[in-house]
C-alpha cells in the first residue's frame, strides 16, 4: 500500500486537534488519534489495511513510553470520525479542555486529497484535504472533505500548549504521474483520494509543482509551539509495509516512528537521550531501507517541522532523567523547570552536538590535529579536514558552556571554495598570518559539516563572523541543521539533502 504526503500536512495538523467527547476541564495532557481505513460513500478499493494497526500502535507509544494516561487519548476510527464528529472535537477535546503549558498529541493515519481553492490562499489553486469516514463524491470535487484552512485555524487556538502533530497519510500528486492510469480510479493501496477530472501529465511538469506544509507556507504557526512529524516529503510517496500480510500492514513511517523511541532505539550517541533530530534520522534511514527492498517506492524523506532550537530536545523522557542521574548521560531541562511534562537536554554541549545533529558518523568526514587531543592553554596547532565526497564546508569549535566560533568559512583564509573528495584541508594555512591557540579549560569539539548540495548557507554561517564571533552552540547548529533537513527540489525526484558531518573531541588543561 501507498500513502502520500504534502503541504496540508499543516492542516493536517490542526485536523488532528479534534475530539467530541467532553472530559474534565483544564487538563496537563490531552492526545487525539485518527485512523480511517474504510469509508462509508466509497467503493471497497478504496480501503486501507493499515491505520487499524497503526492506532493501536501509537495508544501502546503514548502509554508506555511518553507518559499518557489512557484517559487523556481520545480515539476516532472509521465511522467515529465523520466530518462532523472531527470538527466538533477540534473545539472540545483538544481546544476546550487545555489550556497554554498543557501538552496536546495528535495523529493521523488514512486518506489526503486536494480540492479547488475556495479564497485564493493557495499559490497552486488547491487547497489540501483530510478525507473523513463519510466524505463522498461530487460533481467536480469531493464532498465533505476536512480543508487545511479549517485545521490551521484551530491550531493556532492551541498556541501556548505543547503540541505534537504526526500524520502518516497525506495528498500526492501521484495520481497525475503518467503511471497512474485512470485518475479516477486512484492508485491501490494509496492514502489519497484523485481529484475528479484529474488528467495525467508530463513527469516533469507535476514534480515541479510547488506543494507547502502550512506550517512553511504560514511559518507563524511555528509560533504556537508546534512540532510535526509526516510520513514523506512534498510529492514523494509513503507507504504501508507490503512485506507484511494484509491484517498484520501498518505504515512504514509509524513503525519506524515509534520502533526509534522504545528502548532508545534511535539513540545514536549512546548518551541515554533520544533526541527530536535522532528520531527523524532514524525514521529517514528505515524508510530509505524498505524503498530499497521495493521496486515501486522511490525516494522516501520523512520530515520535521519544529523550532530549530529543539532539534536537540528529548523526544521522550531519557533515562536517568529526574531520577537521581542513573541514565549515561546528564541533562537538564529545555523547557521550564516547572512545566508539567518536562523536555530535556544533554547538559554539556559537546556531548549534545550529536543530539542536534542527528547523523551517525560514518566516516565520510575526518578531521584531526598535528598534535595530541589533550593540550595545554597556550598550545599551537593546526587541523586538517577530509571528506571522502566533496562539498561546502562548515566547521565550528563548540566548548562544554554552549559557546561556539565559527572556524570555517572565515574571511582570513585566501580562498572559500568547496573541499574536493579525498583532497585535505588544513587551517590555519600561510595566508592566516597567525596561529590557532588551546584556550581556556576543559573539553571541547570540533564539528564538521560537509554538505554536497549547492545550499546558500550565507545566511547562516557568513564569513564575516567566521574566528570573530561568540555563537550560541545550540542555536547556531541547530538553525544550520533545520535548513540541511529540508527537501531538495533541484532533481526531478525530491530527495533530502546530501551532507555528511565528522566530529572531535579535545581537551585542554
Amino acid at each position: 500500500m501507498t500513502r502520500c504526503c504534502d503541504r496540508w500536512i499543516s492542516g493536517l495538523i490542526a485536523l488532528f486537534c479534534v475530539m467530541t467527547l467532553a472530559a474534565p476541564a483544564l487538563a496537563a495532557e490531552r492526545a487525539l488519534l485518527i485512523g480511517i481505513g474504510s469509508f462509508e460513500n466509497l467503493p471497497a478499493r478504496f480501503a486501507l489495511n493499515g491505520p487499524p494497526n497503526d492506532l493501536r500502535a501509537m495508544q501502546a507509544l503514548l502509554t508506555e513510553r511518553l507518559g499518557f494516561d489512557a484517559s487523556s487519548i481520545r480515539v476516532l476510527q472509521d465511522e467515529q470520525a465523520t466530518r462532523a464528529e472531527i470538527l466538533a472535537a477540534m473545539n472540545t477535546w483538544l481546544v476546550d479542555e487545555t489550556k497554554p503549558g498543557d501538552r496536546v498529541y495528535l495523529y493521523f493515519s488514512g486518506r489526503g486529497l486536494q480540492v479547488k481553492d475556495a479564497d485564493g490562499d493557495e499559490e497552486d489553486g488547491l487547497d489540501e484535504a483530510l478525507a473523513p469516514f463519510d466524505i463522498g463524491e461530487g460533481g467536480s470535487e469531493w464532498q465533505g472533505a476536512i480543508l487545511d484552512d479549517e485545521i490551521d485555524r484551530t491550531l493556532e487556538r492551541l498556541k501556548g500548549r505543547a503540541v505534537t502533530v504526526v500524520i502518516d497519510a497525506c495528498h500526492s500528486d501521484t495520481i497525475s504521474h503518467p503511471r497512474a492510469g485512470n485518475s479516477r480510479a486512484g492508485v491501490e493501496g494509496a492514502r489519497f483520494l484523485p481529484r475528479s477530472g484529474a488528467k495525467p501529465v508530463e513527469r516533469t511538469l507535476t514534480r515541479g509543482l510547488r506543494i507547502d506544509l502550512a506550517v512553511i507556507d504560514k511559518p507563524q504557526l511555528l509560533d504556537t509551539g508546534v512540532t510535526a512529524w509526516s510520513a514523506a516529503a512534498p510529492q514523494q510517496v509513503a507507504w504501508d509495509d507490503m512485506r507484511h500480510p494484509v491484517p498484520e500492514r501498518h505504515g512504514v513511517f509509524t513503525s519506524a516512528f515509534i520502533a526509534g523511541q522504545m528502548d532508545n532505539v534511535a539513540d545514536g550517541n549512546g548518551n541515554g537521550l533520544t533526541s527530536n533530530a535522532e528520531l527523524l534520522e532514524f525514521v529517514k534511514a528505515q524508510s530509505s531501507a524498505y524503498c530499497a527492498s521495493q521496486d515501486e517506492c522511490g525516494n522516501l524523506d520523512p520530515q520535521l517541522e519544529t523550532k530549530a532550537q529543539a532539534l536537540g530536545d528529548s523526544v521522550v523522557p531519557p533515562d536517568g532523567a529526574g531520577a537521581g542521574g542513573s541514565g549515561p548521560g546528564t541533562y537538564q531541562q529545555a523547557n521550564g523547570e516547572s512545566v508539567a511534562h518536562p523536555v530535556y537536554q544533554d547538559a554539556n554541549a559537546v556531548y549534545a552536538v550529536s543530539d542536534i545533529v542527528g547523523k551517525t558518523e560514518t566516516g565520510d568526514v575526518d578531521i584531526a590535529l598535528d598534535r595530541p587531543t589533550t593540550m595545554k592553554a597556550g598550545d599551537v596547532f593546526k587541523l586538517t579536514v577530509i571528506s571522502r565526497t566533496g562539498g561546502d564546508l562548515l566547521l565550528f569549535d563548540v566548548d562544554a558552556k554552549g559557546k561556539a566560533t565559527q572556524i570555517f568559512p572565515n574571511e582570513f583564509a585566501r580562498t572559500i571554495t568547496p573541499l574536493a573528495p579525498d583532497v585535505p584541508l588544513t587551517l590555519p594555512d600561510d595566508y592566516y598570518g597567525f596561529d590557532f591557540e588551546a584556550s581556556g579549560e576543559g573539553e571541547n569539539a570540533f564539528v564538521a559539516l560537509v554538505v554536497s548540495d549547492a545550499v546558500d548557507l550565507n545566511e547562516l554561517a557568513p564569513r564575516e563572523r567566521g574566528l570573530k564571533v561568540e555563537l550560541n552552540a545550540r542555536e547556531t547548529l541547530g538553525e544550520v541543521v533545520a535548513r540541511l533537513q529540508k527537501t531538495w527540489t533541484d532533481d526531478l525526484d525530491r530527495r533530502g539533502i546530501r551532507w555528511s558531518v565528522g566530529t572531535l573531541r579535545y581537551r585542554v588543561e
